[in-house]
């Protein structure tokens, strides 16, 4: 883990330590992501299928989550762990639905009423990561909050397992977790071919909108299919996971490693990163790191991905929310004494997590808003996805002839200034009648 000391560094030199890991933007994976969209785009279905089998080894395939296909992989599964589902999925339906927007009416003077009215948008493509683990949870905050804004068509797509039939090429809890949130079909279908079929159409609907997180290659299928003309747009960038923790002298080192530990076994190219407050703390924290890493079912991953950690020594609060507003996490853990006070400091971040107790685990599954946050220092300009990400709005404006007559003056004065007669003419004849 490299360290550095925040104050003692230059504007470049902060800058390059919070780097993310250059591998997720290597000239390889633009190329490759580039060349399967041609395909797909010039030959449809037959290129995703041929990519599918060269990359998931796997044709793809739609899976009908039919009663006997869902009640099947309910009971391979324990009742502990669809009770367990059960709570994700009503927490994360029941803040979405909450904080669904409603219309706003807004009587902007007499006669002149402006109303921004809300609709679900029609086709949402919904990709789930399941390359080295089945993802169920992000299937579950995305769906959900779909589902909430009503969205007619959910197009769901996730990796498949490399053996057995269809149903068995899905995980149990995947298959459960799509019926618990109401689809009514899965696609094992991964990666940038997953993208690009969702972008296009080909073999399915094609989404106005793509959702989800993935490795470096979905990232950037996400960001190469938003920039085609007429493609659709994208809920965030969200490539490999983010933690940042802020803790001080006060706080569990064990804690804060398995917090770090957490999300660095999510993939090799994940990053995390901690502020502290002592040199004694972050050896604290690193001997922990080392001890609980080892025995990980996922170590390789893990060590793998804290080659790109870094450990920051900070000298205040105020110090620890500038290194925290730099570098944009996608999680960020606060755990200090008195942890609220640093949350007014914080304007970069897909979520924060404020105290101890405050696990970002529990925000992965079982808390409510959805997991689907802005990577890569987008949390300067993205939010993360929410009931109101699968939906747009658009405002309705209706004047009363007395409204139109209390603004032609004005409206026609500033077209005639902007040189659109026309405009100024439009106004005039609605000022006598």
């Amino acid at each position: 883990m490299k360290r550095f000391d925040w104050a003692a560094l230059s504007r470049d030199e902060r800058a390059a330590a919070l780097a993310r890991p250059a591998r997720r933007r290597e000239a390889r994976v633009s190329e490759a992501v580039a060349a399967i969209f041609a395909d797909v785009e010039r030959e449809g279905f037959a290129a995703v299928a041929r990519w599918a089998e060269k990359l998931d080894r796997r044709a793809p395939e739609a899976i009908t989550l039919s009663a006997r296909t869902v009640d099947a992989a309910r009971a391979q599964v324990s009742r502990e762990d669809l009770v367990a589902l059960d709570v994700s999925v009503e927490n994360v339906t029941r803040y979405h639905a909450a904080t669904k927007p409603a219309a706003q009416r807004i009587e902007v003077r007499p006669g002149v009423v402006c109303t921004r009215v809300w609709r679900p948008i029609e086709t949402c493509g919904l990709y789930v990561p399941g390359g080295t683990a089945p993802l169920f949870s992000t299937l579950i905050m995305l769906a959900a909050p779909a589902g909430a804004a009503g969205v007619k068509n959910r197009i769901a797509a996730t990796p498949p397992n490399a053996q057995g039939g269809a149903e068995a090429a899905a995980h149990p809890m995947m298959i459960a977790a799509a019926a618990a949130c109401g689809l009514d079909s899965l696609w094992l279908l991964g990666g940038a071919q997953a993208v690009a079929a969702m972008t296009y159409g080909a073999g399915m609907a094609r989404a106005d909108k793509i959702f989800g997180p993935g490795n470096a290659y979905v990232a950037e299928a996400k960001r190469y299919a938003a920039a085609l003309p007429g493609g659709p747009a994208i809920d965030a960038p969200c490539g490999p996971s983010e933690l940042m923790v802020v803790a001080d002298d006060s706080a569990d080192p064990a804690l804060v490693a398995a917090d770090l530990l957490s999300q660095a076994e999510h993939d090799e190219d994940a990053q995390v990163l901690f502020a502290a407050f002592s040199e004694d703390f972050i050896d604290a924290v690193t001997a922990e790191v080392g001890r609980q890493v080892a025995a990980l079912p996922r170590a390789a991953i893990a060590r793998a991905a804290l080659s790109e950690a870094r450990a920051f020594r900070v000298r205040s609060v105020d110090e620890a929310a500038a290194v925290a507003n730099a570098y944009a996490p996608e999680h960020l853990s606060v755990q200090i004494t008195e942890p609220a006070r640093i949350v007014p400091l914080i304007d970069n971040a897909g979520a924060v997590f404020v105290g101890a107790s405050s696990g970002e685990t529990f925000g992965d599954y079982v808390c409510g808003p959805s997991h689907a946050l802005p990577t890569d220092g987008a949390a300067r300009a993205w939010s993360g996805v929410s009931v109101a990400s699968f939906m747009k709005s658009f405002t309705v404006q209706e004047l009363s002839a007395e409204g139109a007559r209390s603004l032609a003056d004005a409206a026609g004065r500033l077209a005639r200034l902007e040189g659109l007669e026309a405009h100024a003419r439009a106004a005039d004849m609605r000022a006598v009648r």
